[in-house]
């Protein structure tokens, strides 16, 4: 959270969340005064609450204020559709006020107190896309309570937010497993500091470093956490820098998690959710090929297991470390050009509390051997994306920032599809989780294709002329997948690869 600096405070909102945040604020007078809510409600203005006023319509008098640098606007309306907060966001900006923030994630104060320490600066993911739906988190979390949740990758986009949501769940112990120390500090401490602020249960908190790689550590760990659920969102994600490193792409994703669920099988972990995405679906790149055989390992466990194993697939994740929106906003801030790669590129966008929030309800509701997919909605021109995003940071596309279209990266495709030709997407009860049923049996033999490329990526005396090699590599994937075959064979490697 962005420390608040003393100054005048409107609260946009005078409901639930906006009264909590005021009497938080009063509370800590530290980060200013509120000086008014700005509401909407006729019942509610020209009343105080706690003795501030309650000023509105707000499209009215908010042109009337007076803004001096430091008075801010906090937007507390949690349940605000993307349209309304878009009106908002222009109301206030035209009011003068250079400082907006907002209190995101209604999944996680649905039911519970709004605080402080939620908000943050507004910024474009959060006026993008559709209006995210309401899960009722403490309700579906409920299959975890007193339970010990372990999250890989749980310093990445997804992992972190599934982190944030499972202070709500009542869970005893919470292990943050990741590669990478800095990123697990980061999300430790801030979930540590979210508990403090009183968001969510206290759940002991257990950062941990290591390799999903190494199938020894990982049976080790297993066995010492005695985990109860496993959800899964480690992964190598950036489609072309995958291309530039298949062979690594093949020995972290899948090796990786078919060394977890080797380890969860072995130590009774109860339930194992995968984290899984559309480009895993007739793949054409390798970080795709890499995820459709994470989801064959999963659904296979499953079926000669009594254990709980299901797969949840969804599309593009706003503001995700690894998508447009982070490298759009450092291109518009030093003054462009913004690279889209193509004119008619469409993408599904999701995010990254909806999605989190629908995995964790999918876990809990979810039948082991299925497959489930969010409903992504409809997808969306990368190019409108670019221009919404330039307008928000008050420039006009092309007269003050530019657009370049700089064409298909590799394993990049200008659709991408969420189910293939031999999947057929099930409504189910719960809203926009559809069950993914197959037509017919995979052709993928894939425990056969791992033994193949064992060698690749673990070095074999026998044959030291594979390890490594990415010829064979993408010959053996394009035996597989036909649609990985017909992308390759415009983008063949030569020798060894990394």
């Amino acid at each position: 959270m962005n420390t608040i600096k003393a100054g005048r405070l409107y609260i946009i909102g005078a409901g639930f969340a906006g009264q909590t945040l005021a009497n938080e604020i009063k509370t800590k007078a530290i980060f200013g005064e509120v000086v008014a809510f700005l509401d909407d409600d006729p019942e509610k203005i020209g009343r105080k609450i706690d003795g501030i006023p309650v000023l509105g319509p707000i499209r009215d008098v908010a042109r009337l204020l007076r803004m001096n640098p430091a008075d801010e606007a906090v937007i507390a309306i949690p349940s605000a559709s993307r349209e309304y907060l878009k009106e908002l966001y222009g109301i206030l900006k035209r009011a003068g006020f250079d400082r907006i923030r907002i209190l995101p994630g209604i999944s996680q104060i649905i039911e519970g107190d709004a605080h402080l320490i939620q908000t943050r600066s507004i910024d474009p993911q959060d006026l993008l896309g559709r209006t995210p739906v309401t899960v009722n988190l403490k309700q579906s979390l409920s299959y975890l309570r007193g339970k010990r949740v372990l999250v890989t990758g749980a310093g990445g986009s997804i992992g972190s937010e599934l982190c944030r949501q499972l202070l709500s769940g009542g869970a005893s112990r919470l292990y943050l497993f990741g590669h990478g120390e800095n990123s697990i500090y980061q999300i430790d401490r801030e979930l540590r500091l979210l508990q403090d602020e009183g968001v969510g249960e206290k759940a002991t908190l257990v950062p941990i470093i290591g390799d999903l790689k190494d199938r020894d550590y990982i049976d080790y760990i297993l066995g010492r956490l005695k985990a109860d659920v496993i959800f899964h969102a480690a992964a190598y994600k950036h489609v072309p820098m995958m291309e530039e490193n298949p062979v690594a792409a093949i020995e972290n994703n899948v090796f990786g998690t078919d060394n977890l669920v080797h380890g969860a099988r072995k130590h009774g972990v109860k339930r194992f959710v995968l984290i899984t995405t559309d480009k895993a679906v007739d793949p054409v790149s390798v970080y795709g090929v890499s995820k459709n055989l994470c989801e064959g390992l999963v659904l296979n466990a499953a079926a000669a297991s009594e254990l709980n194993f299901m797969v949840v697939r969804f599309g593009n994740v706003l503001g995700s470390r690894g998508s447009i929106v982070p490298l759009f906003q450092k291109q518009i801030e030093k003054g462009g050009p913004v690279t889209v790669t193509h004119r008619d590129m469409r993408r599904w966008f999701m995010t990254i509390p909806e999605a989190c929030s629908l995995v964790l309800k999918a876990g809990g509701v979810g039948v082991t051997g299925n497959l489930y997919l969010l409903d992504m909605g409809e997808p969306v021109w990368i190019r409108e994306m670019a221009e919404q995003m330039i307008r928000f940071y008050g420039f006009e596309p092309e007269r003050d920032i530019k657009i370049e279209y700089v064409g298909l990266r590799p394993g990049e495709r200008l659709d991408e599809r969420l189910w293939s030709a031999d999947e057929t997407p099930v409504a189910t009860e719960f809203k926009r989780i559809l069950k993914v049923e197959r037509n017919r049996p995979s052709v993928v033999d894939v425990q056969g294709l791992l033994e193949k490329l064992k060698p690749l990526c673990h070095f074999d005396p026998k044959q030291p002329d594979q390890y490594r090699n990415t010829e064979s590599l993408f010959e053996l994937l394009g035996e597989a997948f036909p649609s990985f075959k017909k992308a390759a064979s415009l983008k063949i490697p030569v020798g060894h690869g990394i």
